[in-house]
């Protein structure tokens, strides 16, 4: 087989290839006889049709079949043979001009790019560090108490206040005419969670049972319901039931209830505090792992393979059309969404996975198994039954390479740490629990 390889652009080559038509042909023979065996027609016997009639009926679907297979057979194997990391596809199409007993074809295709990674040591990252509070441990358990609370009604002549369940009937109106979602009866929230309006929740605190109030209420611009936001509507609402809130006391039944093995207090706060580092160490770590990754592509130079961008689009669009129909939106699969809206994404996922890959294999940050055992254990301690969930996780090895992925980033996130001139910068728990 006669190769030829041509340089078009920085990551662009055109490879001309021949292969004799004799092992084209000498395979289309074999494809049709291995058909004819169990083929059936009208008028034979299965396995007795005449080769000549197999050869009219297929002979060109399995000519095609036989043509790509074998190019792309031989285009793969001169790739390999040259050296070669093909990213995406090969556009191939027949070549004339090929000499007596040959087939020439031409194949256009982008390559990987070579990787340059800068001196790390320059590179600056800031690191965020969190410290889990009694503050934070107190906040915990007061909602885990409201998550556990009881009502009961209060008295005829006393006024609903925070923390109350209220149950109300509302009606909105906008320069006199009433809008959809506006109107309700026996509607029921609690005073404080955030459920309503600020507004609204102002206008019911303080009110009696039976009592009404009048008020206006201006919805925020990004309101959810386009219709209304930004306008303004006169509400009128009336009280017709007030529950207070009766919160557990933080005892040893507390601590029981929530499945906590040393059913005390203190084993409550441990326990708190331990799932609260846990949950902490598992966002320092995304936060600090973007920090790194933003270092480390500002320190590489490689030129974008535009099949694998393409790849990453198409990636892209297909997750954004599958959340739109999840969504309930008809015909998601139609929806024209340009690609320039994904292209910079797209850039950044390629660019840094080559950029990733690159610094795995030169310094070999893989993934160890111990390393991917030990990742699993972390993540089943929070469970009830670890041990059911470490089984889970190693029963597939979809889940398992996923967890291999994030180990490698870790890997990747502590060696570029260990070169990079780190600054530690101090956030409250709130702070970084606020932070997507």
């Amino acid at each position: 087989m006669a190769v030829a390889v041509e340089t078009l652009d920085k990551l662009e080559r055109k490879m001309t290839l021949s292969l004799p038509v004799g092992t084209i042909q000498s395979e289309v023979t074999a494809r049709l006889k291995k058909l004819a065996r169990t083929v059936k027609m009208d008028g034979f016997r299965p396995g007795k049709v005449p080769m000549n009639v197999v050869a009219q009926r297929y002979g060109y679907s399995v000519q095609y079949e036989v043509m790509n297979d074998k190019v792309g057979e031989a285009f793969y194997t001169a790739a390999n043979e040259a050296q070669l990391r093909v990213a995406g596809q090969p556009k191939i199409n027949e070549k004339e001009g090929a000499g007596e007993g040959e087939m020439a074809f031409e194949a256009v295709f982008e390559v990987f790019p070579e990787v340059q990674i800068g001196d790390l040591s320059t590179a600056s990252v800031e690191k965020l560090t969190t410290e889990v509070s009694d503050a934070a441990i107190a906040k915990t358990i007061e909602i885990l108490r409201k998550q556990r609370r009881t009502f009961s009604l209060r008295p005829h002549e006393a006024a609903a206040q925070e923390g109350d369940r209220v149950v109300v009937d509302f009606e909105g109106k906008i320069d006199g005419e009433p809008f959809a979602g506006g109107k309700a009866d026996d509607f029921q929230f609690i005073l404080g969670d955030g459920q309503m309006l600020k507004e609204f929740e102002e206008a019911t605190r303080g009110l009696k049972l039976g009592e009404s109030k009048t008020f206006p209420l201006v919805f925020p611009a990004d309101y959810h319901g386009k219709e209304v936001a930004g306008k303004t509507a006169d509400f009128m609402v009336t009280v017709k039931k007030i529950e207070a809130a009766h919160l557990p006391e933080v005892n040893e039944a507390l601590a029981k209830s929530l499945g906590i093995a040393d059913a005390s207090v203190d084993g409550l706060h441990a326990d708190i505090k331990k799932n609260l580092e846990r949950e902490v160490k598992f966002r320092l770590l995304a936060r600090n792992k973007t920090a790194v990754m933003d270092a480390l592509v500002a320190k590489a130079e490689l030129d974008l393979p535009n099949a694998s961008v393409r790849a990453e689009i198409e990636r892209l669009l297909e997750a954004a059309r599958a959340d739109l129909k999840q969504r309930g939106v008809k015909d998601a699969d139609k929806v024209e969404i340009p690609d320039d809206v994904f292209r910079p994404q797209a850039e950044r996922r390629v660019r840094l996975g080559l950029v990733v890959a690159e610094l795995v294999r030169a310094n070999q940050l893989q993934a160890t198994m111990e390393q991917i055992k030990a990742h699993v254990e972390e993540l089943a301690a929070s469970y009830e039954k670890p041990a059911e969930v470490q089984r889970w996780y190693f029963s597939d090895n979809k889940r398992l390479a996923e967890v291999e992925a994030i180990v490698l980033e870790n890997n990747v996130t502590n060696f570029v740490m260990s070169k990079a001139q780190v600054t530690e910068k101090a956030v409250s728990f709130d702070e970084l629990m606020a932070q997507n």
